[in-house]
């Protein structure tokens, strides 16, 4: 079925119905999908809330931009302009953007809508076949997406959606010869199979992987902004984002009072039934993801970890919430040797480390293999500028966290990734470029019989 999928796809790409279609009939399509999905998300919320764990209250205001992303990418490539670069001698070079052909996307269970709208919306814009693969932990949402669009009035055969595991189908997918794009957001070891798989074709790739993101809080920062905006950071989804803010780096003279008030905070987190607007915070994904989120606090607690609040699954909850996925916010005063300051938890997890200086608060921050966002607390307009350029990250937010638009360029360094979602980024991304040059001379050429012909 997979191989199907895809040389559908392919057949669908070389006969142009979309491909070739006019900027302005794809612009118009994807604004349909844009109302339609607008219209649908009163179904598709319980939906996601009911495969994620997530809370009603975080669905609802997540989901309700995700419009945006097709009516951007509509705008986008309906104004889209080629260039005209320089060129010596009398010719002229024109260059165009055009689809890469087939593109897998696979997608993750942590975003299930909201990560497959950010990559479909470029590569349908551009013109591209897309072979849609949604985790198996949650694929009902993104299957809805195809609905959407047959009935926004996508040619059939253009997207193809998958469900299944990563092994067969991931794996199908990413080493297919006719693949020209695999579009992946997950963890960094699959990331480099991933990468693996679609070189041996020259296909190339976009990731989005790991993240340990640190938010450096310095002394002039508005506290009671700067705990409430790291709360947010980290227990948000659960703290199953890859750029959930997983490493507080404080200054010393407000440390200690800073991690009592945030775990202060945590204590209050309302768990239990997701489906209810009380809850402020869901269970984790499955029993696996409880008991390594589990056995990591554990470890950095042996290791001499301070517990703040939490560590520990919650008591009281009752059924069948008390049967469910829960682990307790938790706040951890660690030393930048545990294993928990450098690796990724996955869940509502933050440690904290006190800093004396500017530098090393920087040099703190950066001494992660993961390299995809961090947050500036500080007042001082010009350190926060300066600390956000010395960050060796691809996202820096500046007195706040996790904010996203469909114009913001969104990735990753180091083992965070590879590429950009998101605004011109992403339509480069979904395209190569074709230059044609010109010739606008008719005088006569020949090569081997002019003296003084021009060879370039």
């Amino acid at each position: 079925q997979t191989n199907a999928a895809i040389d559908l796809g392919n057949e669908v790409f070389e006969n142009g119905v979309w491909s070739r279609a006019d900027a302005r009939v794809r612009a118009k399509v994807l604004n349909n999908i844009a109302e339609e999905l607008r219209k649908e998300l009163p179904n598709l919320v319980p939906m996601e809330v009911a495969q994620t764990g997530r809370a009603i209250k975080e669905m609802k205001a997540q989901m309700a931009r995700l419009p945006e992303w097709f009516e951007y990418f509509s705008a986008l490539v309906r104004t889209q302009e080629g260039t005209v670069p320089p060129f010596l001698g009398n010719y002229v070079n024109y260059v165009r953007r055009v689809p890469l052909g087939v593109c897998g996307l696979l997608t993750p269970w942590n975003h299930p809508l909201l990560i497959a709208v950010k990559k479909l919306a470029p590569a349908l814009a551009t013109g591209n076949s897309v072979i849609l693969k949604p985790s198996e932990l949650a694929p009902v949402t993104v299957l809805q997406m195809g609905e959407i669009c047959k009935r926004a009035g996508l040619p059939d055969g253009v997207l193809n959606i998958l469900p299944g595991l990563g092994e067969p189908v991931g794996r199908a997918i990413c080493s297919h010869p006719a693949m020209r794009k695999i579009d992946l957001t997950g963890g960094t070891r699959t990331g480099r199979v991933v990468g693996e798989m679609a070189g041996r074709n020259l296909c190339s790739v976009l990731t989005e992987l790991g993240g340990k993101a640190p938010m450096l809080v310095f002394d002039d920062a508005d506290v009671e902004q700067a705990i409430n905006g790291a709360a947010f950071a980290t227990f948000v989804a659960s703290g199953q984002t890859c750029v959930m803010g997983a490493r507080l780096v404080i200054h010393e003279s407000i440390y200690e009072s800073f991690m009592t008030r945030l775990a202060a905070k945590a204590t209050k987190i309302r768990m239990g039934n997701p489906f209810s607007e009380d809850t402020q915070m869901g269970p984790v994904i499955s029993e696996a993801s409880k008991t390594r989120i589990t056995g990591m606090v554990q470890d950095a607690v042996q290791h001499g970890a301070k517990v703040y609040t939490g560590a520990k699954a919650p008591s009281g909850l009752s059924s069948p919430y008390s049967e469910g996925f829960f682990y307790e916010p938790t706040v951890l005063g660690v030393t930048d040797k545990m294993h928990i300051w450098h690796e990724e938890v996955f869940g509502p997890v933050v440690v904290g480390l006190p800093f004396k200086t500017e530098e090393e608060a920087i040099k703190l921050a950066n001494d992660s293999p993961y390299g995809l966002a961090a947050a500036v607390w500080s007042k001082n307009i010009m350190r926060a500028h300066r600390v956000a350029d010395k960050l060796n990250v691809g996202l820096v937010w500046l007195n706040d966290h996790h904010r996203n638009d469909p114009s913001s360029p969104w990735g990753g360094m180091k083992d965070s990734g590879v590429g950009r979602e998101n605004g011109l980024f992403a339509l480069h991304e979904y395209t190569q470029a074709k230059s044609v040059v010109v010739r606008m001379d008719d005088s006569p050429f020949d090569w081997f019989e002019q003296a003084n012909a021009r060879y370039s």
